[in-house]
């Protein structure tokens, strides 16, 4: 078998994280003959995210789009229902939505947080309001109070798209266990990873039965399995949302180590805060801001520059250094597809769109490749 080649970066953007059990784990699913959904490596996986999140239910799914996309299907959204997003997050967050009918209402972000602006939020709503989705960003907690006293006022579901967040909290609270649903995501980028995959977070506890058949085509499969029915047929809405056993297993070898992978994501981010903070003062830029109760996830370590030129002049200084550093999301609110389905204007978002530049980070970095980030940025900046 050839060996696989680094890419041209002396230091990338990402390097997936991998578990030292993941190989035995995946060897040991081929060896029991259960490839698909529900087997014994994802049932550890569910277990286990419910203890971290403190969830009734947590639900394996093929990404975090998927979950999302259960979230819609599980508040029976309609045609003409409005759903409020941040505009600065992946599309999914508000195309999961849009695909039951629904129109995206954005929301601008918080200047120091970057999350969906808790102040800007009473205005948004109308009287066909369905749903807030809010997405912590970095894995750095919303305004979490302000906004689920506004949803409890005005009847609406809070849906929590928590991809960046796992093991963060809010108040000691773990994020992902404020809303109806939360998604979690374990793609390749994030702290623990199966490649592609995610999970839906039930803290209702009356829609865990329903999660179960929309999970399973519609099906009522999973009574079937349970003994309580003697054959399983349609009673319901539903899509293919159950990940592999296979990628269940190489999840599980990253909870097991969670703790450490956690340890090392810690050190990277308190240490590029540590040797950037006079740089940054010198240089005008802005790192990463936490509020006070909030315990972030350490997720991703980005630094903000006062000018869209500035950051497209550092980021092309790095790369000339083979280190590869990029920026985030366009707005929903002025993508293509954006505006001509949803509504909304989100000043903030574009500019920290424009000068927002994500450093390289991921679980194995060591210190000579953080070394190598930092000296590029003074060098850029001298």
């Amino acid at each position: 078998m050839a060996e696989l080649t680094p890419g041209p970066f002396v230091v990338p953007f990402n390097r997936p994280s991998t578990a030292r059990r993941g190989l035995e784990f995946v060897a040991d699913t081929l060896r029991s003959g259960h490839l698909a959904g529900d087997g014994p490596f994802s049932s550890l996986c569910e277990t286990r995210l419910a203890e971290i999140i403190g969830a009734p239910v947590v639900l394996l799914t093929t990404s975090c789009t998927d979950a999302l996309e259960m979230a819609a299907l599980l508040l029976d959204l309609r045609p003409g229902d409005e759903v409020i997003v941040p505009s600065f997050t992946f599309p999914s967050t508000a195309l999961a939505f849009h695909l039951r009918g629904a129109v995206p209402v954005f929301c601008d972000i918080r200047s120091d947080t970057l999350n969906l602006d808790e102040q800007a939020l009473p205005a948004l709503f109308t009287d066909r309001t369905r749903a807030v989705v809010v997405m912590h960003y970095a894995g750095v907690a919303c305004a979490m109070e302000s906004i689920i006293d506004l949803c409890r006022s005005r009847g609406v579901a809070l849906v929590e798209d928590n991809a960046h967040g796992l093991f963060g909290l809010y108040n000691g609270k773990p994020l992902g266990s404020f809303g109806v649903f939360a998604t979690q995501s374990f793609h390749e980028t994030k702290n623990l990873t199966c490649g592609e995959g995610g999970a839906i977070v039930v803290n209702d506890s009356s829609y865990i039965e329903r999660a179960k058949v929309v999970r399973e085509k519609g099906t009522n499969r999973d009574q079937f399995r349970r003994g309580q029915v003697d054959k399983y047929t349609w009673v319901d809405v539903g899509s293919s949302f159950l990940p592999s056993d296979v990628s269940a297993a190489l999840l599980w070898a990253q909870l097991e180590e969670a703790s450490e992978i956690q340890a090392k994501r810690r050190h990277i981010w308190d240490r590029y805060g540590e040797l950037l903070h006079g740089w940054a003062t010198d240089a005008g830029a802005r790192l990463p801001f936490v509020p006070g109760g909030a315990r972030h996830s350490y997720h991703m370590y980005h630094v903000i520059f006062d000018t869209h030129e500035e950051q497209r002049r550092i980021r092309l200084h790095l790369l000339n250094r083979a280190i590869l550093a990029v920026t985030h999301y366009v707005p929903l609110h002025s993508s293509p597809f954006g505006r001509s389905v949803g509504r909304g204007e989100c000043p903030t978002s574009e500019r920290i769109s424009a000068t927002l530049l994500r450093l390289p980070f991921y679980s194995d970095m060591t210190d000579a490749e953080m070394d190598l980030v930092v000296d590029a940025l003074v060098e850029a900046s001298s």
